[in-house]
């Protein structure tokens, strides 16, 4: 008799092992993290004042991807996160800046544009927003096609680009609007709010961030990680006489922007995680019988890392805060999902260059290049050879567009001239090297900056003359930094995977930003986006 009960005893419990293991067979939510403006470094420079239950938790029981690199220039916000859902490069998917300049229309035009619609709450200006001018799906795109539209998505950030790329052509975007301090969306998602949005902006949540004094988590004199706080190479705010603590936003909102002021401040962070909860309540997401998606990006540390730069203090905090707001997060997950019944991906949009100003400074070989003073002398060069004329049509991202319709009515050879501009170039001091568009279109380029640029290199949409700076040079005024080229400074983000089918561990093999989409498509046994041409992360989806 007891040999019975062991039997059926061992039966049960291999049942039960067989339903759990079935329950497991797919996560009820995926969360994909963009932080905007991360450096890789920062995850072991900040990390003796982490938590345990923030980005520690997800290096310690999470796979971590050391050596993750953007494979492109320029690396922006708007491909960067076009680029990181697509799983290919702006080449394909066709967003090549933030803005670019449309030859056709013969003006810039705004990576998220979309003058078919209008705002859905928030202000008229900001609402014309859509994915239309990304070319290709999204992995957020084939789990809707996946699934027959069952699974939802839902794109959430403070930037508009931050949210509707992501969340690909057939999901849902909402971004904060910095007029009315609302979260908001356009036509082309809804034809009105849904209640729980109406809800969330009822709160007004933003004025009482915006009521607060921001100051330092920790006793400032405990920030080692940073210069000092007061110095020359930062950005000030309207209204104070220094980059400094504390930042009493109720009297500088007035004059930075109103509620576009939390944006620059880490409680841009923790309003947007508020949204994204809301969000997960209000959707349902992952509570019904198929995967859903939940696209978050985190915009505010961009604002702060242009204004500030890497070294500052204002960083060191924004991040001590984003940790804990990423152990919120994923405790919430915990709670209401349970562990390993959710997959999160962490990653960022491109990273940053030091402050040019301070690297001279500690006689590091840097520079800014005055990309006005560049394009006037070049017009003159052009104008003393070979007439007055349009000869630039746009200067913008690094490039130049010249006017075909003048060259061709001078005889003129475009390959020829374009080489000839690119000769003058550099003799400029700051530019390292210039490719044409000829070249770019002609010729496969298998390494270094120019692998890099035609990566990045649309043949409709980019321009004829195509810049690379010298390492750590800007194109920027002597305060505060930027990012858009393809040095490690710039590229080198995080790239971590926690969660459901996730292995703890660690590796250091050099992989790209596009393989994130194929590594999701791989482990959700769903189509690759149609333009993807990464590669899956084996060490992820192929584990023993």
């Amino acid at each position: 008799m007891r040999k019975i009960r062991i039997v059926f005893l061992l039966f049960i419990l291999a049942s039960g092992s067989v339903h759990a293991q079935s329950q497991a067979d797919k996560p009820k939510l995926i969360v994909g993290i963009i932080v905007d403006q991360m450096r890789q470094d920062y995850l072991y420079r900040f990390s003796d004042r982490f938590s345990d239950g923030g980005f520690k938790r997800m290096m310690k029981d999470g796979f971590m991807m050391k050596n993750g690199h953007y494979n492109y220039i320029p690396t922006y916000t708007g491909p960067g996160h076009a680029s990181v859902y697509t799983g290919t490069t702006p080449a394909t998917h066709g967003i090549i800046g933030n803005d670019w300049y449309e030859k056709s229309l013969d003006k810039m035009i705004y990576c998220a544009e979309d003058t078919t619609v209008t705002n859905i709450g928030g202000s008229a200006e900001n609402g014309f927003i859509s994915p239309r001018n990304m070319l290709t799906t999204t992995v957020t795109d084939e789990l809707r096609i996946a699934t027959q539209k069952r699974s939802k998505v839902v794109g959430v950030a403070i930037k508009d680009r931050g949210a509707s790329l992501p969340a690909g052509h057939l999901g849902d975007a909402y971004w904060f609007d910095s007029k009315t301090g609302d979260f908001m969306t356009s036509s082309y998602y809804y034809d009105k709010l849904p209640e729980w949005v109406v809800d969330f902006n009822k709160k007004k949540s933003v004025d009482k961030f915006l009521s607060q004094t921001w100051n330092t988590l920790y006793p400032i004199d405990s920030y080692k990680e940073s210069m000092p706080d007061d110095n020359k190479f930062e950005e000030i705010f309207k209204g104070k006489d220094s980059p400094t603590f504390p930042y009493d936003l109720k009297e500088l909102r007035k004059s930075n922007g109103e509620f576009g002021l939390v944006s620059s401040t880490p409680f841009g962070n923790t309003l947007t995680l508020d949204f994204a909860l809301a969000a997960l309540e209000g959707e349902q997401l992952g509570m019904g019988e198929d995967i859903d998606f939940l696209a978050l990006s985190f915009s505010s540390p961009d604002y702060i890392g242009h204004r500030f730069g890497p070294q500052s203090k204002e960083i060191e905090d924004t991040y001590l805060r984003l940790d804990q707001e990423i152990e919120r997060l994923l405790n919430y997950l915990d709670k209401t999902y349970g562990k390993d019944q959710y997959l999160v991906f962490l990653t960022a949009d491109h990273a940053v260059a030091e402050v040019a100003t301070h690297m001279i400074s500690e006689n590091v070989p840097a520079g800014n290049l005055r990309t006005s003073v560049v394009g006037t002398e070049l017009l003159n060069y052009i104008s003393s050879k070979y007439g007055e004329g349009d000869w630039i049509k746009n200067s913008s991202n690094g490039q130049f567009f010249l006017n075909h319709e003048l060259i061709l009515e001078k005889a003129l050879n475009l390959e020829d001239f374009e080489n000839e501009i690119a000769g003058f170039l550099l003799k400029f001091e700051g530019i390292k090297e210039v490719y044409t568009g000829t070249a770019m279109r002609t010729r496969e380029f298998t390494t270094g900056n120019a692998m890099r640029l035609q990566m990045g290199y649309n043949h409709k949409a980019s321009g004829d003359i195509l810049m690379i700076l010298e390492p750590a040079w800007l194109a920027g005024g002597d305060r505060g930094t930027s990012h858009g080229t393809g040095y490690t400074y710039d590229t080198n983000i995080p790239m971590l995977f926690y969660g459901w089918n996730v292995p703890a561990g660690e590796s250091s093999r050099h992989t790209s930003i596009t393989d994130i989409t194929p590594t999701l498509s791989m482990m959700l046994d769903i189509k690759l986006p149609n333009g993807t041409n990464g590669q899956p992360i084996l060490e992820i989806t192929d584990k023993k």
